[in-house]
């Protein structure tokens, strides 16, 4: 393991903590440096983008949910009669200038959750650090797309939004300081501006801000290739794979969350943690596995790869976000275009 990774899982150790540990007190002057920083960096002009913008983010440093929660967006827009495009800053990968992802991308150049959401969802997908320059070079190059899915960007104050959603998961907000003492982004409010909303991906509240529950559940187990490929015609029921040699893995911000489904759908299954965002350099299984489960953001990243033998099908995550919650996007946002 990495040195920045033995750092990283050092702190997660002391972040996700009840209360504030030694460490996370040894941090508190980079923290209040951080909220200095913080307030300064959202004292900017917000610019507005040729459409509506609706923001999905977290408050806390890693995933909650958020690449489902902007699918499962996409999907109910879409269906309210929407032609809707993604922008992202496409983290990991290689520069940081404004294109546009396509389906045969690699991660290396569109990162992967961007790539995930262009191959899932078909909409057009724009990746840029400058997310204003993002969304205009979006809406130059496709007319027709009439609202913006920010996929993160909760803290880029220099885009307007006109909606947001804030994700969180079972961890809640940790030991409830800011970064590098805790994983907070900015502090959690006492109440919600007009315009955010909270989605939990978790079966229950786990902040005290008011919120909706996301359902979720794993679609059936896909060979690497056909997932590739958008073929579904083998997609196999995950019970169809009970009592089986399975190795799971997983490289997202909370691995444990996907292993526990897996498990819960009655697969026994051997766990194999990564960090988020792994790169897979090298395969991290060990030679002669016959079988792997993988996530889809993990699967992005082995398309094309050598797999020694090895058969990988893909799990993919499903939100199913509540009426209540698309609603109020709905009523924040100008009407869908007539065609």
């Amino acid at each position: 393991m990495s040195l920045a990774a033995r750092l990283e899982a050092l702190l997660l150790r002391h972040w996700w903590q009840p209360r504030r540990t030694a460490l996370a007190a040894t941090l508190a002057p980079l923290e209040s440096l951080y909220a200095g920083l913080s307030r300064r960096a959202a004292d900017v002009e917000p610019q507005r983008a040729p459409v509506p913008v609706v923001v999905v983010g977290n408050l806390i440093v890693g995933g909650a949910g958020k690449t489902p929660t902007v699918i499962a967006l996409l999907r109910a827009l879409q269906a309210a009669g929407y032609t809707p495009g993604v922008i992202s800053r496409g983290f990991g990968r290689d520069g940081d200038g404004v294109h546009e992802v396509r389906p045969d991308a690699s991660p290396a150049e569109a990162g992967d959750e961007p790539l995930l959401i262009r191959r899932r969802s078909g909409v057009p997908v724009w990746v840029g650090r400058d997310r204003v320059a993002a969304a205009r070079a979006l809406c130059a190059a496709h007319p027709d797309v009439d609202v913006l899915v920010s996929d993160d960007g909760l803290q880029h104050r220099r885009l307007a939004r006109d909606a947001e959603i804030v994700v969180f998961d079972e961890r809640g907000i940790g030991n409830g300081r800011l970064l590098p003492a805790g994983p907070l982004r900015e502090p959690l409010p006492a109440r919600l501006a007009p315009g955010r909303f909270v989605l939990y991906n978790a079966p229950a509240p786990t902040t005290p801000l008011p919120g909706v529950c996301a359902q979720r559940s794993l679609g059936p187990a896909l060979a690497l290739e056909d997932w590739a490929a958008g073929r579904q015609d083998g997609a196999v029921a995950l019970a169809t794979l009970r009592g089986r040699r399975l190795l799971a893995l997983a490289g997202i911000a909370s691995p444990e969350r996907f292993f526990s489904m897996l498990e819960a759908a009655g697969l026994q299954i051997e766990r194999l943690p990564l960090p988020d965002h792994h790169d897979f350099a090298a395969l991290p299984w060990p030679a002669g596995t016959p079988e792997v489960l993988v996530t889809e953001k993990d699967a992005v990243k082995l398309v094309g790869r050598a797999l020694g033998g090895t058969r990988v099908r893909v799990v993919g995550l499903d939100f199913a976000l509540p009426d209540s919650l698309v609603q109020d996007v709905l009523r924040l946002i100008a009407p869908p275009r007539t065609r």
